[in-house]
C-alpha cells in the first residue's frame, strides 16, 4: 500500500526540537477556542478524498464549531511523491501541520526530529493501539504519532476462476490443495490466454517474499544483544527456504513480467488476467471500484486467508497509516486535537463500516466475525512488520530486498544472493546509526 519509503532526509533542514514546536503554539494554546484565528494545514492521502469524503467533512465541522476562526486546509497527496514533497515542505516555511504517514515512513521522520511528540491519553482506545501500528510511533518510549487504520494482506480472488480448480468458489485453506487448484485453473485460462497467471506474484514483491520468510521462521535481520547491533539474516537456512519457496511460485505461476512491483495487481485481476493475488483487503474492491476497475467483476471477487507452507496461513505484513504533527508547527496542539477527533472511536466506526481495519483491537474485534473482513482483521494480531533499526526505514533498504529477488530471479544462486544481501543490510544500518 505504501510502495517507496522516504529518502535520507537533509538534518540540517529538518533537526527541530519539540520543546522549540511547544513553545511556539504556547501563546495561542491558552487562549478561548473562539478566538484562536490560525490555519492549520492537514496532509491526508488521497484514499480519504475517494472512500471516506464524509468522515473528513464531519470531522472539519466538529472542528469547526469548538474553534470557529480557525481555518482547516486538507490537502489530498499522492503516495508515488508525497515523501518527496514532504521533505521539501519540511524543508522550507510553507509545510502541513498536520501528516499521514504509511506506517514504513515514521521511524525516519522520527530519527530526524520532523516529529513532535504526542500524548496519548489525548486519544481514543489508545490503550487498546494494535501493537504493529502502535510501535511505528514509538522510539525510545515517547510516541510521535498516532495510529490512523490498519492494513493485513490477504488472498484476493475471482471465485468463478477458482472454481474451475476446486468445484466451489472458496479458496483451499491448505497451500497443497491451493496450488493444485491454482495448476487447474492455469490450464483452463491459459488456452486462451498463454499471460494468464491463476496466482499472481510480481517478482519484487518483498512484502510477499518476506511473508513466506517468516512463514519458514526466518527473518529480515536480528539484533545481537553482545554487540547490540542489527545483522542481515537473510542468508540463515529458514530465511533462504522462504526465499526460494517464494521465487518457486513466481516463476511456476506468473506468466506476465516477473521483475514488476506489485502496484498494479489489482488491475490485473480487474483485466482477468489473474485469478489470485496477496494483496491488502482493500484492494479487493479497488478490482470493482475506481478508475482502472471493472465493475462487472462485482459480486465476483473475495477475500480469504492466503494459505502458506507447513499448513498454516501465510504471515501477513501489518501494514496502515499512522498521523503526525509535524515538529514546525506552531499550532501543535490545534493538530493533536484535529488527529483526537478523526481518530476518535466514532471516527473508527465510519473506517469500520467501509471494511478498513481501525486503529486498535476493540474494534477490530468485530471485524474478525465480519466474512468480508474476518481474514485481514484474524491476521493483524500475528501480523510481522521490518526491523524497528535506526535507518531501517530508507529507499536504499527497500532495494536491498528488492535486488535480492531480481538477482536470484536472473539466475543468482539463493546462497550468494542472501550474501550480498546481508552484507548491504548490514552496511547501510551501521552507516545509519
Amino acid at each position: 500500500m505504501k510502495r517507496k519509503l522516504i529518502a535520507a532526509i537533509g538534518v540540517a533542514g529538518m533537526m527541530f526540537s519539540v520543546a522549540g514546536c511547544g513553545d511556539s503554539g504556547s501563546s495561542n494554546s491558552s487562549k478561548d477556542p473562539k478566538d484562536r484565528d490560525e490555519t492549520v494545514t492537514v496532509w491526508l492521502m488521497v484514499d480519504a478524498q475517494s472512500t471516506w469524503p464524509e468522515l473528513v467533512k464531519d470531522v472539519n465541522a466538529q472542528f469547526k464549531k469548538k474553534y470557529p476562526n480557525v481555518k482547516v486546509k486538507v490537502q489530498y497527496q499522492q503516495w508515488a511523491d508525497k515523501a518527496k514533497k514532504l521533505d521539501t515542505a519540511l524543508g522550507g516555511d510553507k509545510f502541513p501541520d498536520v501528516v499521514e504517514l504509511g506506517n514504513t515512513e515514521t521511524m525516519q521522520y522520527i530519527l530526524n526530529g520532523a516529529l513532535a511528540e504526542i500524548d496519548p491519553k489525548k486519544y481514543d482506545n489508545s490503550d487498546t493501539w494494535i501493537e504493529g501500528l502502535k510501535d511505528t510511533c514509538t522510539f525510545e518510549g515517547k510516541q510521535y504519532c498516532v495510529p490512523y487504520y490498519a492494513g493485513a494482506r490477504v488472498a484476493v480472488f475471482n471465485k468463478e476462476m477458482v472454481k474451475k480448480g476446486t468445484d466451489s468458489d472458496k479458496l483451499p485453506t491448505t497451500e497443497d490443495d491451493f496450488l493444485k487448484a491454482m495448476d487447474d485453473v492455469q490450464k483452463e485460462y491459459s488456452a486462451k490466454d498463454k499471460r494468464f497467471s491463476s496466482l499472481y506474484l510480481p517478482g519484487r514483491y518483498w512484502y510477499a517474499a518476506m511473508s513466506y520468510v517468516h512463514a519458514y521462521g526466518g527473518e529480515i535481520a536480528t539484533y545481537d544483544e553482545g554487540s547490540k547491533e542489527w545483522k542481515g539474516a537473510l542468508s540463515s537456512a529458514k530465511s533462504k527456504q522462504g526465499i526460494e519457496h517464494f521465487i518457486n511460485l513466481v516463476k511456476k505461476y506468473n506468466k506476465a513480467d516477473q521483475t514488476k512491483d506489485e502496484q498494479d495487481h489489482a488491475n490485473v485481476v480487474a483485466n482477468e488476467k489473474a485469478a489470485v493475488i496477496y494483496g491488502n483487503g482493500w484492494e479487493a474492491g479497488s478490482v470493482v471500484e475506481g478508475k482502472s476497475a471493472n465493475p462487472k467483476l462485482k459480486g465476483k471477487i473475495d477475500v480469504a486467508a492466503m494459505p502458506g507452507p507447513n499448513g498454516k496461513p501465510l504471515p501477513s505484513f501489518i501494514g496502515g497509516s499512522d498521523l503526525a504533527v509535524t515538529a514546525k508547527s506552531k499550532s501543535a496542539d490545534l493538530g493533536e486535537e484535529w488527529i483526537s477527533m478523526y481518530t476518535s472511536e466514532k471516527s473508527q466506526e465510519v473506517l469500520a463500516s467501509k471494511d478498513i481495519l481501525p486503529n486498535n483491537t476493540k474494534q477490530l474485534e468485530p471485524l474478525t466475525k465480519n466474512p468480508a473482513t474476518a481474514p485481514a482483521a484474524k491476521a493483524v494480531p500475528e501480523a510481522w512488520f521490518t526491523p524497528i533499526a535506526p535507518g531501517w526505514t530508507s529507499i536504499e533498504k527497500e532495494e536491498v530486498l528488492e535486488n535480492l529477488l531480481l538477482d536470484i530471479l536472473k539466475g543468482d544462486s539463493v546462497d550468494s544472493a542472501t550474501k550480498k544481501a546481508d552484507g548491504k543490510i548490514d552496511e547501510l544500518i551501521n552507516k545509519e546509526s
